[in-house]
């Protein structure tokens, strides 16, 4: 099999790349940037340039199935410049894509999964969210996950199966909103957000990674969160995360105000509360490797923490 994937060299892209090539799969990645084209048995790159509604048709050559993770971040301040380049990168790319399907034979691709976020759903601190809500959460993120689910929607008239995978908060130490969290705390200055008590449906970017693979393999339809089976609120995400780098929680939890006044409208993502289900993929058959907090993040920090005391303590030894 060759997948075609917008968004390969970013967090979430390489993960998923890894298990692609694991499983024996071979890639083509899209790229606006000429100087990050690389050609490779199994990886291959090809220019686009959304904004242009250009891309390189050759990119489609023996490609059965799509990911899509194109798009701007999200945890950066809010300008509306800023606003418009989050909204509009997602949809133009999957304009780009559309067009592009439509001047080749796309018999040959048998699915499309595109990335999505939980953060459709509506700020709550009681319910309890699956894909069957139809409620649009009431902020900016929720205006533009739902603006993203519809251009994605489009890419069923074509004769494939098509996917949204919502995505929670995603935990690596490579990048994302995991290094953000722990560099407070590794500083003495962790503390909760707000009254701690919004919830924060996470997943282990290793499951996230295989939660894509599994869509494609078989060729799923519609939406899917992919959230670990166990949400926390921020407490006790912030606890345990204290807890596995060994620093002291020492700060009362940090006000709203102060946060709105340092980051403006973005700061609504720390206080944001979903609760989120993940019954619907793992009734596919979807399993998932890490499913507790606590162990979650000792499965990321600690190899890296016991390899360090192990270099330490072999460096000590030589001086001895």
């Amino acid at each position: 099999m060759k997948v075609l994937i917008t968004g390969a060299t970013g967090l979430v892209g390489k993960a998923i790349v890894k298990v692609l090539h694991e499983k024996g799969m071979s890639v083509n990645y899209l790229t606006t940037r000429r100087e990050k084209i690389i050609s490779s048995q199994d990886f291959n790159g090809f220019y686009w340039n959304p904004s242009k509604n250009e891309i390189d048709l050759a990119c489609f050559d023996g490609v059965s199935a799509i990911i899509n993770l194109a798009g701007a971040g999200v945890a950066k301040r809010w300008s509306p410049s800023y606003k418009k380049k989050i909204l509009s990168s997602r949809v133009t790319s999957l304009q780009t894509l559309h067009k592009a399907l439509g001047k080749i034979d796309s018999t040959q691709v048998k699915s499309l999964v595109s990335a999505s976020a939980i953060g459709i759903y509506p700020n709550s601190l009681i319910n309890f969210y699956d894909e069957n809500e139809t409620g649009i959460d009431d902020s900016f993120l929720g205006e533009v996950v739902e603006k993203w689910e519809r251009e994605v929607d489009t890419f069923n008239s074509f004769n494939f199966s098509v996917s949204k995978i919502r995505i929670g908060i995603v935990l690596s130490i490579m990048g994302g909103a995991l290094p953000k969290m722990a560099r407070p705390i590794q500083n003495f200055v962790g503390a909760a957000f707000g009254t701690g008590n919004q919830w924060q449906s996470w997943i282990h970017i290793e499951d996230l990674a295989q939660i894509f693979v599994f869509a494609i393999e078989n060729n799923l339809n519609g939406a899917f969160n992919a959230v670990a089976p166990n949400p926390v609120t921020n407490a006790k995400m912030t606890k345990e995360l204290a807890r596995i780098l060994d620093k002291p929680l020492i700060l009362p939890n940090v006000p709203r105000l102060a946060m709105k006044i340092i980051l403006g409208e973005m700061s609504y993502i720390l206080f944001a509360s979903q609760r989120v289900s993940c019954k619907r993929i793992e009734e596919k058959g979807f399993v998932f490797r890490h499913t507790n907090i606590g162990a979650a993040l000792e499965n990321l920090y600690l190899p890296k923490k016991e390899a360090s005391e192990s270099q330490m303590t072999s460096m000590n030894k030589e001086f001895v």
